[in-house]
């Protein structure tokens, strides 16, 4: 199975993504991220033994958290650059918690063998996977925008995901962490 943690985005949020999406996905023939796909990532743990699932899942409840903390969603990126584009981000801003969390993450699953992560924490939402698609008129259309904003929420809690990748792309929420407790609610 393969796995990872991420914090949902709260149905204000993805409303205001999909009314842009919703322009912007006939400007580029590109691999578009389903909206209810979207999250921001903390961890990507990858294939998991599901007979070891209980492992992740009693490492993440003793995981000491970040209490709650703030989030927002705006503007528009390329990884790994403006140049060469292959992925098409909304960006995220948060405070050091969001990347204290992650950390915490990385820490806690480490000794189950799950690798450490070598890049820096980089938070964003993957809205599209760019190969050699011309994407120009998505770029003018994007540098034409005048709202960037898509709003501001509240964090409280994160997610155990399993991610199915057939026949489409599958996200499903394992178990959930409130930020504020050790304690897990069972999905």
């Amino acid at each position: 199975m393969r796995l990872f943690t991420g914090i949902a985005l709260p149905p204000r949020v993805s409303a205001n993504l999909a009314r842009v999406l919703k322009e912007l996905r006939p400007l580029a023939p590109l691999n578009w991220s389903p909206l209810e796909n979207l999250h921001i990532t903390g961890k990507f743990i990858g294939e998991w033994p599901e007979d070891r699932l209980k492992e992740i899942q009693t490492a993440l409840e003793n995981l000491n958290p970040p209490g709650g903390f703030e989030i927002s969603v705006a503007r528009f990126g390329y990884f790994p650059n403006p140049h060469n584009p292959r992925t098409l981000f909304a960006g995220v801003q948060a405070g050091p918690e969001l990347a204290d969390l992650a950390s915490k993450i990385d820490e806690t699953l480490r000794p189950l063998g799950v690798a450490r992560e070598t890049r820096p924490y980089s938070p964003h939402l993957t809205l599209a996977r760019i190969k050699n698609e011309n994407i120009r008129g998505l770029r003018q259309h994007i540098a034409n925008m005048t709202n960037f904003d898509f709003g501001t929420f509240q964090v409280s809690e994160f997610h155990l995901y399993q991610s199915s990748r057939s026949p489409a792309p599958l996200y499903t929420p394992l178990a959930t962490y409130p930020l504020s407790s050790v304690a897990s609610i069972k999905a």
